[in-house]
């Protein structure tokens, strides 16, 4: 059967009012997931939340915004409180709860692209501090992982990689320090194995996506590193992007269709056809769509909470479509 998640970001301050949202709406046979909401400031931001999860790099947040820095400051101590708030909310809302439970972190190259070293460069553009970076959070996801796992022992744990920057990074699109050069392009092999070694430090058994809404989402490369689904926006493909799509899965990848507009304007009906056309036009057969996994074409912070939960409650709507079709 077809289900439904979310990719993470949703509007709002409540992690609580947010985590019971996203229980009633998805806790039965779909993916829940613990929210990040980004309104709550710094901390709560995509960086400085995963930076939060760094073990032994500690950051802060200077007017460029976040850096690495000697010792843990007082935006290290907010971002760990506002981890704390979450992990307690979720284990009160998700008490008793058994089956999948999602988690989202920024991949280690957005998170490079996006931290500066203490001299005002990206991390991206040091080879040593990527590779100190990949290190630090593979260990802090590890931990992560780990204490999800005792708050909600019933919980099978769903591991979400965040890469927007993947192809920007790839291609040496990013702009140095000063704007007047761009970083070198990462070689494929090295975002292979550093993505491989955050993906495999989780514990043995849990599930794995990369999830990235850049229409020039790497396919070949994310299928090479182990991953078990990727999560990309659907509503752009072309049809020769629907092809890569299509070898993806059958190299045993799953596929996170996002194919919600984020504006809140899509409907079930539009969003379903949208993906059963781009499949069959691929030759994948229409039973292949009760495998799918229904989201919104990236997060929902820029809703209000009636819309995302519009959105949300739609995805729910297109796998039962997709589940319909594929019976059929």
């Amino acid at each position: 059967m077809a289900r439904a998640t979310g990719i993470g970001s949703l509007p709002g301050t409540d992690v609580g009012e947010a985590l019971r949202g996203v229980r009633e709406i998805l806790g039965d046979g779909h993916l829940p997931y613990l929210p990040e909401l980004p309104a709550r400031g710094p901390g709560a931001d995509m960086i400085g939340r995963a930076a939060g999860l760094l073990v032994d790099l500690p950051v802060d947040l200077q007017p460029g915004g976040w850096r690495f820095v000697d010792r843990p400051g007082r935006d290290s101590a907010r971002t760990a409180s506002l981890w704390r708030q979450d992990l307690d909310q979720l284990a009160e809302v998700f008490d008793g709860y058994g089956g999948d439970l999602k988690l989202q972190v920024t991949g280690p190259f957005t998170l490079a692209a996006g931290v500066e070293l203490n001299r005002g460069e990206k991390s991206l553009g040091d080879e040593g501090a990527v590779r100190d970076l990949v290190g630090s959070l593979a260990e802090g996801v590890r931990q992560h992982v780990a204490e999800v796992r005792r708050l909600v022992p019933g919980a099978s744990v769903v591991l979400q990689l965040d890469e927007p920057s993947l192809p920007a990074v790839l291609a040496g699109r990013l702009p140095t320090a000063s704007g007047y050069g761009h970083l070198r392009a990462v070689d494929p092999q090295t975002a292979i194995s550093g993505l491989r070694d955050v993906l495999a430090a989780a514990p043995e058994g849990t599930a794995t996506v990369v999830h990235c809404c850049d229409p020039a989402i790497p396919l070949p490369l994310l299928r090479a590193t182990g991953v078990g689904a990727v999560a990309l926006d659907v509503t752009r493909l072309t049809p020769m992007r629907w092809e890569s799509v299509a070898a993806t899965v059958e190299e045993g990848v799953a596929l996170y269709a996002g194919c919600l507009p984020t504006d809140g304007t899509g409907t079930v009906g539009s969003a379903a056809d949208l993906v059963a056309r781009g499949w069959a036009d691929a030759g994948m057969p229409a039973g292949g769509l009760g495998a799918l996994t229904a989201t919104p074409a990236c997060g929902l912070p820029g809703l209000t909470p009636e819309g995302a939960w519009r959105v949300q409650r739609a995805a729910v709507d297109v796998a039962a479509e997709w589940s319909e079709r594929a019976e059929s």
